[in-house]
């Protein structure tokens, strides 16, 4: 097994640190936090962890808007700490991936800092500046993600800036080799220090269109965007010039060539484009990413037959690249709201997890998957997330799913002895680590047994996969390593499934994967409702 990279066909887990664990009591997680938990992140059966930003930040965004890519935020730690945390994760076989967000900074920037002084200074032309229309409105219609135009007006400069986010994350202007010579310095500071990967956020956004062309409106009923909401300005263009430019091609192949200088370093792109999995493709491709994901398993949809299209897709346009597979993450609603609805039974967390791990690809699971936890549902004054002030109260935003860890049944979740920086809901108390390690049956007991069992199953991490077409609420499909072919079945329903299997030789019936298992009887697999069935066949 060890011939395989070890990213292919990893488990990664995501930690948002604000939000895992507190050391110091100011309510806020850190790094110190992390490396006291990294025994639990070891026992769950993962490969690696990423760890959302902890660079220094004015956290108008939470740690997404950075003011200095080789520095600790304070408010984490120190890079001591972070040395210590890499080192302990090692120890216990833990890879460690870091987010680097390349295509834009903070306002607070000292690159942006000197940027806007004037038109004439070393750094005029590392942003995208753009003189006004002659009217004195912004150079194009195009609009920022979290609400508005992606323009703002600089009186020092006479000229407005792109901000495809908020208005305090100026765009970098990647035409402009220093920048990009810049970014990779960046990034090799980090992988000098020995990490193992790069989350690369948001990176179809590097570049954008040098002419400043207007996106075209695209018409109410294609108006689905996947990681945004229908409502939002931003689902009324077509994304063709601000975003995913043919440029960033190369710019990727040369992040490549730096980061095939480090054995074994991984890097996985995050994908939201008007075709996201043309994208996953196209950047995977030819000496690009090693992996990407997009928003397309973090949507409402959740039925057997979008499930199995989205996969089907990405592997005709993909069949030599990797991908990876997400169904919950910071930005989005936990999947046990989106996917099961207010009365979920207990053991559909793990199933999912396990049906998501079981595709061709690696896999991100966010902290707290392992519980089952639902969205918080948190009061208007309780918001911290400027998305969701913006649209409150039609999207709430992103705070329902970046709440504190709760690993004990207290008012503080044992996240912290302060006040946390978010309310911890109270049904996520009795979700808590401390409740769910004396049942055995427990989401988290089911989903570490679950990881034990796939790394022993090179059909599940490496192999291809190919798909049955079923009408019933199941998906269907195999994976095949060498000799080894694996039948799998996962009831997305509530009730139980009867599948028929009467041109299939079944050699054995695999067990100990801790999820709710099938039956075979006389060629035909009943399955409960949120169970799995696993086979080796011939």
């Amino acid at each position: 097994m060890s011939k395989h990279p070890w990213w292919r066909g990893a488990v990664i887990y995501q930690i948002y640190p604000r939000s895992f664990q507190d050391s110091n009591g100011d309510g806020v997680g850190d790094l110190a936090g992390i490396l006291s938990r990294l025994d639990y992140v070891a026992a769950l059966g993962v490969d690696a962890i990423w760890i959302s930003p902890f660079f220094s930040s004015p956290m108008a965004d939470f740690g997404y808007d950075i003011a200095d890519h080789r520095a600790v935020d304070p408010l984490f730690g120190t890079l001591q700490d972070f040395d210590h945390l890499l080192a302990r994760a090692h120890q216990l076989g833990l890879k460690v991936m870091i987010d680097q967000v390349l295509s834009h900074t903070s306002i607070e920037h000292a690159w942006f800092q000197e940027s806007r002084q004037s038109r004439d200074n070393p750094k005029a032309d590392w942003y995208v500046w753009a003189d006004p229309q002659p009217d004195g409105t912004p150079p194009n219609n195009w609009l920022s993600i979290f609400g508005g135009i992606a323009w703002h007006w600089e009186p020092r400069r006479q000229q407005y800036y792109l901000h495809n986010f908020l208005e305090s994350q100026p765009d970098l202007n990647f035409h402009q080799l220093e920048v990009r010579r810049a970014t990779l310095d960046n990034v090799r500071f980090w992988l000098e220090r020995g990490v193992d990967g790069l989350r690369l956020d948001a990176i179809n956004f590097c570049f954008h269109d040098r002419q400043l062309r207007d996106n075209p409106p695209k018409p109410a009923e294609k108006r689905n965007g996947r990681g945004f909401q229908a409502d939002n300005p931003y689902a009324y263009q077509y994304h063709w010039y601000n975003n995913t430019q043919p440029e960033n091609l190369d710019f990727l192949r040369e992040l490549r060539a730096l980061l095939d200088r480090y054995p074994e370093v991984t890097s996985l792109g995050e994908v939201a484009s008007e075709d996201s999995l043309a994208t996953m493709a196209e950047y995977t491709h030819d000496h690009g990413l090693h992996m990407s994901y997009s928003f397309e398993l973090l949507t409402e949809a959740c039925s057997a037959e979008y499930i199995r299209a989205t996969v089907t897709t990405l592997e005709s346009r993909m069949p030599n690249g990797w991908p990876c597979w997400a169904i919950s993450n910071h930005d989005s609603k936990r999947v046990m709201s989106r996917w099961a609805g207010p009365n979920p039974a207990p053991h559909q967390a793990s199933m999912l997890s396990a049906m998501a791990c079981s595709l061709r690809g690696s896999y991100c699971v966010y902290q707290g998957e392992e519980l089952g936890l639902p969205e918080a549902d948190l009061p208007r004054e309780a918001l911290r997330d400027p998305y969701g002030i913006a649209f409150w109260p039609n999207f709430k935003g992103r705070d329902g799913c970046r709440t504190p860890m709760p690993w004990q049944d207290t008012s503080t979740a044992g996240f912290t002895t302060g006040r946390p920086w978010l309310p911890i809901p109270k049904e996520h108390r009795p979700l808590s680590v401390a409740c769910q390690e004396a049942d055995p049956d427990s989401p988290l007991q089911r989903f570490r047994r679950f990881m034990h069992w796939r790394k022993q199953q090179p059909a599940l991490r490496w192999g291809c996969i190919h798909w049955f077409e079923l009408s019933a609420p199941v998906l269907v499909f195999t994976r095949q390593w060498a000799e080894d072919k694996m039948l799998v079945i996962f009831n997305l329903s509530a009730t139980e499934q009867a599948i028929p299997l009467p041109e299939i030789k079944v050699q054995e019936v695999l067990t100990g994967h801790g999820l709710v298992e099938g039956r075979l009887e006389d060629h035909v697999c009943h399955v409960p409702g949120y169970g799995a069935w696993f086979a080796r066949i011939t």
